[in-house]
């Protein structure tokens, strides 16, 4: 999954919001990392509805303009849920690795040759 439509789901995870509200939500999740364009953002809501993670909860017209909101589906939540393991076991691996070779290094130090 790549990083956008993660933070894109990500976003959701606390109940609908409109387009600019997943916008800014994303933006904030992510550190300033993920900076959508609208049309970005409406291409991968588009896709991620046809692949049933999102779905359209409520739409209405504010100053003129209609104003879609988005909600998580379960399989959405379960979608995010696993690529977020997988993140965590990927991280894990490095970082378990990284442990390993400082406490091996450690021990090199305060041991004379």
């Amino acid at each position: 999954m790549r990083e956008p439509t993660y933070f894109v789901l990500a976003s959701l995870l606390d109940g609908p919001l409109h387009g600019y509200a997943i916008i800014q939500r994303a933006a904030q999740l992510s550190g300033g990392r993920v900076r959508l364009a609208t049309g970005t953002l409406y291409t991968a809501l588009d896709r991620l509805t046809a692949e049933g993670y999102v779905e359209l909860v409520r739409e209405e017209i504010v100053s003129g303009r209609a104003r879609r909101s988005y909600g998580l589906t379960s399989a959405g939540t379960g979608a995010l849920r696993a690529e977020a393991i997988r993140m965590a076991e990927a991280a894990r691996l490095v970082t378990d690795r990284g442990r390993r070779l400082q406490a091996d290094g450690s021990a090199r130090k305060a041991s004379p040759a």
